[in-house]
């Protein structure tokens, strides 16, 4: 795992610690994490089996890492995820499989709050790593105050050290930071973000549609 700093710009009011644990290149390149794009299942295509193992690598990935954090900043974090771009009803289950996988882990792990339910996406935005190749659908593109006008934020933010985590981060989408500044607007005591990939050297990443491939067995794999 490594750590970084998201640095403050119109979107944040103050420099935020960051870990990942992954560059991300390429997909499809050799050592890339491209069991974050399976999880976004972002068709709605992705085999079961496919879907299995990336649930899988993600289990390990949390497990091993969120206790790390926790260690390293001696408190107790209430676990936030960022919202998918589109409002929450968009997607299926098999489609929300990052935030269900990180609800479950949580559950597990001692010293951590369950709060992936206190950032919910209501209204539309843009899919900005599929708007270059024309998936991106409606809604807006990233603006200042984005978060706040598309998301309801619970209250139970308030008083609390977050834990914000997100598949990928990439420096200038400023989503991220966006979702940092909402939940410190909402009185959250401090936000730490976690990505399990951080864009290498701020490269945009390439969206392939993935292969389908047609299972036997239809069951979700979580």
């Amino acid at each position: 795992m490594e750590k970084f700093i998201i640095t403050q710009n119109e979107f944040l009011n103050r420099n935020t610690q960051a870990y990942y644990r992954y560059d991300y290149t390429t997909y499809g390149t050799e050592g890339n994490p491209d069991f974050i794009n399976h999880l976004k299942n972002q068709f709605g295509d992705t085999s079961v089996s496919t879907l299995q193992n990336a649930v899988n690598e993600l289990i390990k990935v949390l497990q091993e890492d969120l206790p790390k954090i926790k260690s390293l900043h001696n408190t107790n974090l209430t676990v936030c995820v960022i919202p998918r771009a589109k409002a929450e009803g968009h997607y299926s289950d098999n489609q929300k499989l990052f935030k269900r996988v990180i609800s479950s882990v949580v559950d597990k792990l001692s010293g951590f709050t369950n709060g992936t339910s206190y950032m919910i996406r209501n209204i539309n935005t843009r899919t900005t790593h599929m708007n270059r190749s024309g998936y991106g659908g409606d809604g807006d593109m990233p603006y200042v105050g984005i978060t706040k006008a598309t998301c309801k934020i619970s209250g139970d933010v308030r008083g609390k050290d977050i834990l914000l985590i997100d598949d990928i981060y990439t420096k200038g989408v400023n989503i991220d930071e966006d979702a940092i500044q909402a939940l410190l607007d909402n009185g959250a005591k401090s936000v730490i973000f976690y990505a399990v990939a951080k864009t290498y050297k701020g490269g945009i990443k390439q969206v392939v549609r993935p292969q389908v491939i047609n299972d036997d067995d239809d069951d979700l794999p979580f």
